[in-house]
Order: C-alpha cells, then sequence, then structure tokens
C-alpha cells in the first residue's frame, strides 16, 4: 500500500495512515498540509478528528460512572443543575445513556455562537431552552452534535473545570500524547492540516468552541489517535462503551449496524467513527477482538474512498459507498411527502427533494445548492440522492401507512 499513490489516486491533498496490530502502532504520512503553502504532511503532523472526538467524550463521561459520579440512567438534570429544554418533559426525562446513543430528541444541531471563553459550553447549553425539541427521549436514533455538547457540560460541572482542560488532565497527559491538540491554540504549535473542498482550502479552520465536545477542535496525529485506542482494547473498563445499546439502526449509507455508547458499531463487531470537519475527514476502525486498529487522517472532502480501500486492505472488509442503481424501482407514495426539521420542511416527490428553510440561517446554509435535489430508490425503504450519493430511510408508520421520518442520520418528521 503505497499511500502517496493513493492520494493521487482520490486527488487529496494529503494524509496520515496509522495501524495497530498486536500493541504496536505502525505509521505513513504522504502528501501537503495545504495546497496554498504547500507544507509536507509528516507523520507528526496534527489533523482534526472532527465526530471521533465523541468517543473522547464518552470515554470522559465512563470515567464518572466507574468512580461512582454518574448514573447514565438518571436524568441529566439530577447532575446538571439548570439544565432545561424547551419541552418540559423532555428536560425530566433525558438521560446521559440518551445523549451518548443519539436517542435524546435534541435535533442535530444549534448554531448560536456563545463565545471563545472558557464558559462558552455552559452559555450554549442553557441556549437549549429557548430551542425547537425535536422528538420525545428513546423515540429512535437521531444522530446529535448538540447532545454531546450536552455530556461535554456535564463533564465540565462534574469535574470543576473546562472541558479541554479535563480532556488534557484525564487523557492527554497520563496517555503521554504529544501532538494532541485541544484547541486552537494548541494546534498552532504542531504542522497543522488545512481542510480542502476537494484540493481547494477551505477558509475557516474550526466552528464554534461551544461545540468542542461534539467534534470542532480536537487535533492529533493517526499515531496519537491509535495510541489512545490501544488505552481502550486494554482498559477492561472501556470496553462497556462498546457493548450494543441499539442493535438496528436506520440505514444512512455508512454501513452501520448498531450503536454503543459514543462508538458507531459496524458489521463483524467492528466498531469506529467518521469525523468530518471544515474539510478534514478522519476514519477509525477497530476489531478489538483481533486487536486491530485502523485510523485514516484526510485533509478532503475526497477522503472516504481512500479510507475504504486502505480499510480493505488492512484486514477490516468494508463495503464500498452506495451508489444510484442502473434501473431504479418508483419511488413510492407511501414514502412521499413533507417532513420538518428544526432548519427545513423536505418534500419528497416521485423524482426530488425540495428544502424551503425555515429562517435565514437555513437560507444561507443552502447557498448556491441546486435545488431541488434529483433522488432515486435504492431498497426497500431508502433513497439516494444522484449527485452527492447521500442515502436516507424512510422508517415509521402513520396511521395511514405513510412514513413518519426521513432520515439521513437524523430524523425529520413528517408534516404533511
Amino acid at each position: 500500500m503505497d499511500l502517496s499513490e493513493l492520494i493521487a489516486k482520490y486527488d487529496v491533498p494529503g494524509a496520515q495512515v496509522a495501524v495497530l496490530t498486536d500493541g504496536e502502532i505502525q505509521d505513513h504520512a504522504a502528501g501537503v498540509l495545504s495546497t496554498r503553502t504547500r507544507v509536507e504532511t509528516t507523520t507528526g503532523s496534527v489533523f482534526k478528528i472532527g465526530s471521533i472526538t465523541k468517543v473522547w467524550t464518552a470515554t470522559l463521561v465512563q470515567q464518572l460512572v466507574r468512580e461512582g459520579v454518574l448514573d447514565l440512567d438518571r436524568p441529566v438534570r439530577d447532575h446538571l443543575p439548570g439544565f432545561r429544554l424547551s419541552d418540559p418533559a423532555a428536560t425530566g426525562a433525558v438521560t446521559s445513556r440518551h445523549l451518548l446513543t443519539h436517542t435524546s430528541g435534541i435535533a442535530p444541531n444549534h448554531f448560536t455562537d456563545t463565545g471563545g471563553n472558557d464558559d462558552a459550553i455552559e452559555k450554549f447549553v442553557a441556549t437549549l431552552a429557548e430551542e425547537e425539541h425535536l422528538l420525545p427521549p428513546g423515540t429512535l436514533l437521531s444522530y446529535s452534535n448538540t447532545g454531546f455538547t450536552v455530556l461535554g457540560r456535564l463533564v465540565e460541572v462534574l469535574r470543576g473545570k473546562p472541558f479541554h482542560d479535563v480532556l488534557r488532565e484525564r487523557l492527554v497527559t497520563p496517555l503521554g500524547l504529544d501532538t494532541v491538540a485541544t484547541t486552537p491554540y494548541e494546534a498552532i504549535l504542531h504542522r497543522a492540516a488545512v481542510g480542502h473542498t476537494g484540493t481547494v482550502p477551505t477558509k475557516k479552520w474550526a466552528v464554534s468552541c461551544c461545540t468542542a465536545p461534539s467534534g470542532s477542535h480536537l487535533a492529533m496525529s493517526a499515531r496519537d489517535l491509535l495510541a489512545f485506542v490501544r488505552h481502550h482494547l486494554t482498559d477492561p473498563a472501556l470496553a462497556a462503551l462498546r457493548e450494543p445499546q441499539l442493535d438496528a439502526v436506520p440505514d444512512f449509507g455508512d454501513g452501520i449496524a448498531g450503536w454503543g455508547l459514543g462508538w458507531m458499531i459496524y458489521p463483524g463487531g467492528v466498531v469506529g467513527h467518521t469525523g468530518v470537519s471544515k474539510g478534514q475527514k478522519a476514519f477509525l476502525r477497530v476489531d478489538a477482538s483481533a486487536g486491530l486498529a485502523v485510523a485514516v487522517l484526510t485533509n478532503s472532502t475526497n477522503g472516504e474512498p481512500l479510507a475504504h480501500e486502505i480499510f480493505n486492505a488492512t484486514g477490516i472488509e468494508t463495503a464500498p459507498p452506495p451508489t444510484p442503481p442502473a434501473n431504479p424501482a418508483p419511488i413510492d407514495d407511501w414514502m412521499c411527502g413533507t417532513y420538518r426539521n428544526p432548519l427545513y420542511d423536505i418534500t419528497l416527490n416521485g423524482t426530488t427533494l425540495l428544502y424551503r428553510p425555515r429562517n435565514e440561517l437555513a437560507a444561507s446554509f443552502l447557498g448556491d445548492r441546486k435545488d431541488p435535489v434529483d433522488v432515486v430508490r435504492l431498497g426497500d425503504s431508502t433513497i439516494i440522492t444522484t449527485s452527492g450519493h447521500e442515502v436516507m430511510s424512510l422508517i415509521g408508520s402513520d396511521e395511514g401507512g405513510r412514513a413518519k421520518f426521513l432520515h439521513n442520520g437524523a430524523a425529520a418528521y413528517r408534516i404533511a
């Protein structure tokens, strides 16, 4: 496996790969950190790991459970005084387990910027009292970055320190992880990768500090990411995080078969996570039974097929990303209708998805994107966009036999 050839094949500016076998880590790097600066990628460079951060946040939560400080099945508000959602019933029902398994019903993303000080997460969680709540807790998996920010606040309150300080004190320093940067101020002390849309550098390195527990800031080398994974494989108390909590999840194209506490579960008992952050894509897969783990860090939106090829080459079987069928079946009437999330009303007809923004922020996210979006039938209950190959499931059934939810990882509920 020649990483230089692979980044050229998939038009990725730079990448790192690390493989853990028999407790030992081998790592490789190729390409450049930015097509603008042409700085060489090395094995000591740092890439953002995006939502793989959620496994780190889950680890901090599990440490609190092990110490008897936190009960995953008690309401969050029992541990987090003043916690409030706009739905009073949800406020009293949401538990840490709901948050860890994305079943809290909290919408995927909230976009209030609460600054860059150490109180950013505290201020952000306070804003949820005024935000639309998506679903009753426990209804179904609906991926929520905001839910993991609440977990980050829980860690802060129970440790009495800012989240980034807890990360460093409880994981980074004890594990001797020299390249891990918990803030942008630490990242600039290293050779830091810049994200790219394809091969064009992005103009922003990270989003708001308040979303750090869900994946906006944490950066490191692939080697240090696998040193963290090695800790998971050697500490019996962390095995609980890999135990299945959800045995079935909607199909949104990533091959995920279930969910643990923070970990995504793939066929064959493999666990992992994927991270996307401002033009950087990171991929992690772990076969605990074989003592095998592979990390692929890229600085491009083109990184996914490169990662899939590396996983298969290193012994972790991974299905290729789905593509539209040559002769798709028609989209049935029971699938069609209008579905709502906090940002959009989304109308599915026989051939397209139409996004109607519900606020100015949502409209700005659409930008110059072509609308409506062409879609075709993929499977019995799935559709796929013909351009970006985004997979969505139609799940549940209302009194008329129509799907209740349009699901792309996060749920939108039927309104018409």
